[in-house]
């Protein structure tokens, strides 16, 4: 029975790769067989289109009045145009037909190539540890408007066995204070209900204690907790770990001196948010700061520098936009931006954006290939300016600190509990690598994959 399933297992993944290649074939045949030489005007009015669309974009962010409503003008009304040009052409069919059958071969070949056997990024290393005492909880009842309340986070919290603090937002409180406070009265884990800058104040101080973290997913966005692995739309299960939970050593990040379990970020987003409109309209004020910011007649020239892992030295001059992050964000694939496959792996990633025209804005089409984009990983990062203080976004949260800001990582120095059962993070899809689908689809039989507990032959 088992080998009967691994050859259906093997056969299916052989068919997916020649799906995947007989469809990217037929994709790239059929405008050629059925438009001829005019399959080249086809690509340079798709090329030209796309290109001229993210030039119109960059104006749109870039310039104000009149010159703002003709680039959206421009941004709308060129897509429009091209499609209007192949539906005259009668070639529009044509186009929807070819870009089907690419997004079947993008689809079956990663599904292929998913399926090879190839060793996994190992996940996270699970500790085994006894449940919490005298667990402390603190909870903002506006996060993620009201999931406290909305999801009775405090009454499951209570009645199994924590004691919880709700904070009263119609003050400020300092939220690591209260947390040494309960750390000092004798609590042995400390953990939060609220949004990520919340969340990255109270780890710090477990950090600094040597106690465990709970991470509850109640914020709005919960980019911490959807890299842990944790259930989003069901914050109530987080608090299944105060009984049946395991520990994840986890990495710490920090900007200044001020801890972010998500990420630090510099430039025109890190300004647009110090803006008192901002929380109020936030679309009126990024579009109103954003041209003078972009096109560095406001706001700090910032240089940063780092070394890479591999002991490259890197220096990004002049960017609009960094983000240094608590360990990579995945970039292979679209569907993953914005995911951490590992919290654990000690490094920092660094993004960086700097576009000075409408063609470089353009040229970020081409994604890590382009000039305007540097994507790396580091054990620090320094982030300088021609000003003696900058404004930065630490987990969201708006502080202006003296330059040079320095971006260090703490290896494993948070200790988080988690569910034993939870949903997980998603699978990263491999990169399309038509030389390996060619060999899939060529294989015959149970050569495909490998055997289990032995190598392919």
């Amino acid at each position: 029975m088992v080998v009967e399933f691994g050859e259906r297992a093997h056969a299916a993944q052989r068919w997916s790769a020649r799906v995947s290649l007989a469809s990217a074939g037929v994709a790239v045949l059929l405008p050629v067989g059925y438009a001829g030489a005019a399959s080249v005007l086809l690509v340079g009015v798709i090329v030209g289109g796309t290109g001229l669309t993210a030039a119109a974009v960059w104006w749109v962010l870039t310039r104000r009045g009149a010159a703002r409503a003709g680039a959206v003008a421009l941004a709308v009304a060129t897509p429009l145009t091209v499609l209007g040009f192949f539906d005259a052409a009668n070639l529009l069919w044509l186009v929807l037909v070819s870009a089907a059958l690419w997004a079947l071969a993008v689809w079956t070949g990663r599904t292929a190539l998913s399926s090879t056997g190839a060793t996994p990024a190992p996940a996270m290393t699970e500790y085994e540890t006894a449940p919490p005492l005298r667990p402390f909880l603190i909870m903002n009842p506006r996060s993620g408007g009201g999931k406290v309340g909305r999801f009775g986070l405090r009454e499951k919290a209570e009645r199994l066995g924590a004691r919880v603090l709700l904070l009263d937002t119609g003050r400020h409180q300092d939220v690591a204070a209260l947390a040494r406070t309960a750390a000092d009265d004798g609590a042995d884990l400390l953990g939060v209900a609220g949004g990520d800058g919340t969340q990255a104040l109270v780890a710090a101080v477990a950090a600094e204690r040597g106690l465990p973290f709970l991470v509850i997913s109640s914020g709005t966005r919960n980019h911490f907790a959807m890299d842990l692995g944790l259930d989003r739309e069901d914050p109530a299960a987080c608090l299944d770990a105060l009984t049946d939970g395991v520990e994840l050593h986890v990495d710490l990040g920090s900007a200044g001196g001020h801890p972010f379990v998500n990420n630090a970020s510099f430039g025109a987003y890190a300004a647009v948010v110090q803006s008192p409109a901002y929380r109020d309209d936030k679309v009126r004020t990024t579009l109103e700061l954003l041209p003078e910011l972009l096109t560095h007649e406001r706001g700090p020239l910032l240089t940063a520098t780092a070394t890479a892992t591999d002991g490259t030295p890197v220096t990004v001059t002049g960017p609009q936009a960094l983000l240094v992050s608590n360990n990579p964000y995945r970039t292979e694939d679209p569907a993953g931006l914005g995911f951490r496959e590992r919290l654990d792996s000690g490094a920092l990633g660094l993004l960086g954006v700097r576009v000075d025209s409408a063609a470089e804005a353009a040229g970020l089409l081409r994604g890590r290939q382009s000039a305007g984009l540097t994507v790396l990983t580091a054990d620090e990062v320094t982030v300088d300016a021609d000003r003696a203080e900058i404004e930065v976004g630490v987990d969201g949260e708006a502080l202006v600190l003296p330059t040079p800001v320095r971006c260090r990582i703490e290896p494993g120095a948070l200790r988080v509990r988690v569910p034993r059962n939870r949903p997980g993070v998603p699978a990263v899809k491999p990169p399309l690598d038509w030389r390996r689908l060619r060999k899939l689809a060529a294989t015959v039989g149970r050569t495909a994959v490998a055997r289990r507990g032995r190598p392919a032959g």
